[in-house]
């Protein structure tokens, strides 16, 4: 496989100025919209027995993902077209001797039967066109020797890196999904008892608001849900665009796929893993996004809007982002406006509520917008907000439908 890859092989002058607007690097502001990056850890422990496999006879076994992929444009073409410039993915086991080594075996397999070949220059490095991999073993990790971590008895583990070449990572990168780890798992928040209301009309008492928003605004742009890229990392046993709670974890190296899909169909899995990415580019803004910058030109919105999505919709929609999502599970600084009496929340559920704990700190009143649960094959699942509390106030809808009513209320025209 060669770089850069193309992600879309034409770009019309519309979105090229799109681009240049809100994903080159001088229009990343706060982070750089150009690269996307993902981590997901996941332990074996009590409180997450179920999905992890946890028992007094069972534990200790480990995996992380870490991946990053920078996207630029080529203009060395009649037309600019949209490429993916670098890749890293790295995946490290830990998990029984015996499985690791069984593994070990695999990943010698499927090496060759992806066409990889020595590294005459690196040893212990394959290459297939612009991509190198490496597989190292450790009796004991060296992150683990780094955080003072004991290995359990038995085990070891394996490290797969696959990136592009002369690719490198600082120090602190190649740290931040360890780190994260050495935070432990996220504890979740105790539900309280909020108010349920059919609209949103109990906002008009609570002007200007602030806005927060989760990937609801983004899947009713057409941009797949955040948890769907659990099933491109195969981070769980789902399959489908269902929700990842109660789905197990992969927690066995033989059950590692998604090595497998990168050594030996790499072109293909490639383009899965830019799917995500490809789809916000080409994604506009809704209804949703027009309605709240409308709200804001009219003064009952205000501040930036406090976003843990990567689309850039809301700066497309000529709104000011302030982008909240980080992986070492530090919320970075909301600039709430003085004048800002409401935090409203859209489409966000788990495990970000910094923002809204801040803002009950200075006052605010708390609003939710979200279905809580999703229709699949005709049947609903309750998905409740986990951050709900009393003196919050629910509206169970979609985005669109109830910010559009909102506007309606205030007289306001999109």
């Amino acid at each position: 496989m060669f770089l850069p890859y193309p992600v879309i092989d034409s770009l019309t002058p519309e979105q090229v100025s799109m681009w240049d607007a809100h994903f080159s690097p001088e229009a990343g502001g706060q982070r750089r919209p150009a690269i996307e990056e993902g981590i997901w850890r996941r332990t074996q422990d009590p409180a997450n027995r179920e999905q992890s496999g946890w028992t007094e006879d069972e534990s200790g076994r480990r995996r992380v993902v870490h991946y990053r992929l920078h996207y630029g444009l080529d203009r060395t073409q009649p037309m600019e077209r949209l490429v993916l410039e670098e890749l890293y993915l790295y995946v490290s086991w830990l998990a029984p001797a015996a499985e690791v080594a069984v593994h070990r075996k695999e990943l010698d397999k499927w090496l060759a039967e992806g066409r990889w070949k020595p590294a005459s220059d690196e040893p212990g490095t394959w290459r297939r066109g612009d991509l190198r991999a490496t597989v190292t073993e450790h009796t004991t990790h060296p992150q683990d020797e780094r955080a003072d971590r004991d290995t359990p008895d038995g085990f070891t583990s394996v490290d797969v890196t696959i990136h592009s070449v002369d690719y490198t990572l600082t120090r602190a990168a190649r740290n931040l999904p360890w780190d994260v780890l050495a935070g432990g798992m996220r504890v979740k928040e105790q539900r309280g008892t909020p108010t349920y209301s059919d609209d949103l009309s109990g906002l008009l008492d609570y002007l200007p608001f602030v806005v927060e928003a989760g990937c609801g605004t983004s899947i009713e742009a057409g941009i797949p849900p955040l948890h769907w890229l659990h099933e491109v990392y195969r981070v769980t046993a789902r399959t489908g665009n269902d929700l990842t709670q109660g789905y197990k974890f992969t927690l066995v190296p033989a059950d590692d796929i998604l090595v497998k899909e990168v050594l030996t169909d790499t072109t293909r899995k490639v383009n899965d893993m830019t799917s995500m990415f490809r789809s916000l580019v080409l994604a506009e803004p809704t209804n949703a996004h027009r309605v709240l910058k409308a709200l804001h030109d009219a003064g009952a919105m205000t501040g930036p809007v406090a976003t843990h999505n990567f689309d850039r919709l809301f700066a497309k929609a000529g709104l000011e982002e302030a982008f909240m999502r980080r992986y070492d599970q530090r919320t970075p600084y909301m600039p709430f406006p003085d004048d800002a009496k409401a935090l409203l929340v859209i489409g966000l559920h788990a495990d970000r509520r910094a923002v809204q704990a801040r803002a009950r700190e200075r006052g605010l009143k708390v609003f939710y917008l979200d279905t809580e649960g999703v229709t699949e094959n005709g049947v609903h699942k309750s998905y409740l907000i986990e951050g709900a509390r009393e003196g919050d106030v629910v509206v169970r809808s979609e985005a669109i439908p109830a910010l559009q009513h909102l506007a309606e209320l205030l007289k306001v025209n999109i």
